[in-house]
This record gives structure tokens, sequence and C-alpha cells, in this order.
């Protein structure tokens, strides 16, 4: 038997052992929170599980009468669960169960049961380690299936037969290449083949469950790990086809083009080395998406994929929708990211005019330099001199904007005349012409026609109003 006190020195443990000695039952601390100790990983998310073998709920309950405030309990009675706040962490307690899985559903029936029960259900050998926090063995450690072992050999596994496991909650593929992915561990050969055989079983679990582990998944060091653990097993085409239909090399008369679904892998790689944006991220995942229902052989330009960019932004909203992702900034960001992602490009030429790189700036806006961050992210070309030459293109990208910038203000642009100036001065309610007039205004100012200024812009109105049949009637402008 083994103790591992300086496990559990966190002061809320202290309490839940008070608690647990005068209910008269058994408490363990199970899961993350103790494999990440083993790991010696630092949690960010840090919460803390509590098994009892009794009521977690009153286990919970007792803790929060011995515990300064008495913070609330809150009862999931369907779920026989518990969860408080204490020490700015979750503690969530449940009392040991058995779990039967349904044929069409992840949500178990259950039944009270021994910790070894308890350990039996948990997804993987790794997270089914068990600390008692009782006085008399407070930190024994519990490790029926060798997940101790397990974690030294950075291995998967399953507690029971990898195909039940996974069949009766499908979500725990996901979770297994997400761990993979997150902690740079393999799967077992035997539960990597189960992941593969019940692939099909991925379609009784909710999308916002699988977009909640795909998200920890770009949010690694390295994305396409997992991505590419997906790919091989068959959960990415049920997940995202519009990812995998990039997948494929065409050929027409000895022209060919390059694979971009792994290119884009390496995008969300190169990425991911630049930031911990979720959303840029996605944006590096999704910005091809638009070459696969775009893509035609030309005899005079080979493979194009003409249009894809916008093609790609309004797939953008429908691949969100069906996931039952947000709808919001999110989205419209993403969305914008994939619509630019090809212009930066086309301002390298020295003989660009500044018009160009006006409307480059004033359409990405805020977004401008995670815009450059995507496009740099975007050079996966192996040769060194063009990598090198590409690398440079935007750099001079970078210094024609700041330089543009700097002159012409467009970042953020608001019309040096308001809607409300030209109702006020036309004596107008609102109507298309106003419309019209700032537009004139906003185009002659990107064109370079006129300088962004309010003297400018407001003959330039007048002008424009003449020309529409607009009288001023306000003496005093």
């Amino acid at each position: 038997m083994k103790y591992y006190k300086e496990a559990i020195t966190h002061p809320v443990f202290n309490y839940v052992t008070q608690a647990a000695d005068q209910l008269g039952i058994n408490a363990y601390v199970i899961g993350g929170f103790v494999r990440d100790f083993f790991l010696q990983r630092e949690n960010t998310d840090l919460d803390i599980d509590i098994v009892a073998i009794g009521s977690g709920i009153e286990l919970a309950k007792k803790t929060a009468e011995l515990l300064p405030h008495h913070p609330k309990v809150q009862v999931f009675k369907s779920y026989g669960t518990a969860m408080l706040k204490a020490f700015d962490i979750e503690i969530e307690f449940v009392g040991a169960r058995k779990e039967s899985y349904a044929e069409d559903s992840r949500n178990p029936a259950v039944e009270p049961g021994s910790l070894q029960d308890d350990q039996n259900r948990r997804d993987f050998t790794i997270n089914a380690l068990a600390l008692q926090l009782n006085q008399a063995n407070f930190g024994l450690l519990l490790d029926p299936f060798n997940g101790l072992e397990d974690l030294q050999q950075k291995l998967i596994k399953t507690p029971l037969e990898p195909g039940i496991t996974y069949s009766d909650d499908p979500l725990r593929m996901m979770r297994a290449i997400r761990f993979a992915s997150q902690l740079n561990f393999k799967i077992e050969t035997k539960s990597l083949d189960a992941i593969s055989e019940n692939y099909q079983r991925l379609k009784i679990v909710s999308k916002e469950r699988l977009v909640s582990e795909f998200n920890k998944i770009m949010l690694t060091k390295k994305p396409s790990k997992g991505i590419k653990l997906m790919h091989s097993t068959n959960l990415l085409p049920l997940f995202l086809p519009e990812l995998t239909q990039l997948q494929g090399i065409d050929e027409v008369e000895g022209q060919t083009h390059k694979d971009n679904f792994w290119h884009t892998l390496e995008v969300v790689d190169n990425i991911s080395r630049e930031t911990n944006n979720l959303w840029l991220r996605w944006a590096a995942l999704l910005h091809d998406i638009g070459k696969a229902p775009t893509k035609k052989f030309n005899k005079k330009n080979g493979w194009i994929f003409h249009g894809h960019e916008f093609i790609g932004a309004k797939m953008v909203y429908k691949l969100f929708k069906r996931l039952k992702m947000p709808l919001n900034d999110k989205m419209k960001y993403v969305q914008k990211l994939v619509l630019l992602s090809s212009r930066p490009i086309a301002i390298v030429d020295e003989e660009v005019t500044d018009s160009a790189v006006r409307r480059l700036i004033f359409d990405a806006g805020d977004y401008l330099e995670d815009l450059m961050i995507l496009c740099e992210a975007d050079i996966t070309t192996k040769n060194p001199a063009r990598f090198k030459r590409y690398h440079n293109n935007f750099k001079k990208v970078r210094k024609k904007i700041k330089e543009v910038e700097e002159r012409d203000h467009i970042r953020n642009f608001q019309p040096p005349v308001s809607g409300s100036e030209i109702m006020q001065t036309f004596d107008l309610k609102p109507c298309k012409e106003i419309g019209i007039i700032k537009n004139t205004i906003k185009e002659a100012i990107l064109d370079g026609d006129i300088p962004n200024e309010y003297e400018a812009a407001k003959k330039l109105m007048f002008r424009k109003a003449e020309e529409l049949g607009l009288v001023n009637n306000n003496i005093d402008v």
C-alpha cells in the first residue's frame, strides 16, 4: 500500500475528511486532480471530484456546514451528485455507483455501488486513480487498473474492454483523442482499434459535447495530432466533413494541386505556435474549406479555386449552425478571416496602389493583425528559398499597411460626415439618398480622391447632394 499525503494538501480536503469521518462513510478524491498530481501538471481548470461510499449529496452538505461561510450546495438529484464552491474551486460530490447503458443513449441507468464499481465506470485508467480522504487511511492510493503505470508509459487505456467503454459512452472516443493530444500520450492499439470500430456511435452524442472536446484539441500545442487521430479512426468525417473533403490530389494532363487537407493541418499547427486564440485557430482550420466545392481544371491556368474564400465564408455559417456553435461575433470573426485570407498577398506587388492597401485596412478593421498572422501561417512550402521569399513579401505588406495607416487613419473608419448631419443639412428623413452620399464619401477616401478629413468630405457631400437633386434648406450650414 502506498500513501501520497502530499497530493492532498489543499485546505478543502481537511473539511471533506472531517465531514466523511463524522458521517462514518469512506470518501476519495478521484479523476483529473489525482492524475495531474502524478503528472506534475498544473491544472489551470482546477476542480475536484469526490466519491463517497454512500450519499455524495449528504457528504457535500456536511462539508458545506464545516466550511467557513457555509457555501451553497447545488444538488442534482437525478444524477445523485452535488457541487459546491470553496477556495475558488469547484468540488463535485457523487456516491459510488454502477452504470448500465441503453444502445441509443449515453445517459446511464445508475445504482449504488462500491469504489471498485465506480472506478470500473471511469473512462480511462489514468482517470480511475483514487486517494482516500478518511483520517485513518489519508492519502492511500487505490489503483486497481495500474493507472499509475500507464501514466509513466504515457498510455491511454480503458479500465474495461474498450469496445464496451466506447459503445456505452461514445464521447469517450473524443476524450481519448483529446487526452492523447493534450498530454502527448499514445492511445493503446486495442483501444484505438475499438474507436475505429465504434465510430458510428458518435452520432448519438450531442453536438455541444463534441464541440467542447474538439475545442480542447484545438487548444493543444499541436492540434494536428488530435485531428489526425480523429481522421484515422473515422471520427473526423462525421464531425467535420467539410475538412476531410479537402483530402486528395487530382491530376489532369499531368497537372496536380496540393493536398489541401494536409496543408490545412500544417497551417493550424503553424498558427498554434503564434497564438492561443481559439477562434483564430478555427479560422486557420477553415480557411480553405471553400476549395473543395470550387475546384476546377482550366487548360490555361491549371487547377483553380475561383471564389473559394467567398464560398468558404458562407460555409462557415452553415458549419457553425450544424454544430450548434454560437452564431455570434466569434462566428463572424472566423467568417471574415476566411473571406479575407487571400487578400494580403495581393498587395505584395510593388506597383500596388495605396487604394488597395486602404481597402484591406478598412475591410479587416480590428482583425488586421490576426489576418496577417493567418496569412503567414499559411506558408507551408518546404523550399527554403521560397519560404524566405514569401515571408519577406509579408514584411513588405506590413510595411505598406503601416505607412498608409499612419497617413490616412483608415482603421475603424467612420465617415467624417455623419448620417445625422446629412439629414439635418438637407432636411431629410431616413432615406436611400443618405446611404448613397455616405458611400460616395467612403469610396472617395478609400480611392484616395479626397483626404480622410471633414472639410473635404463636406464639399463632396454637397456635390453629390446636388447630383441627387437635394436642396440645402439649412441656412446655418
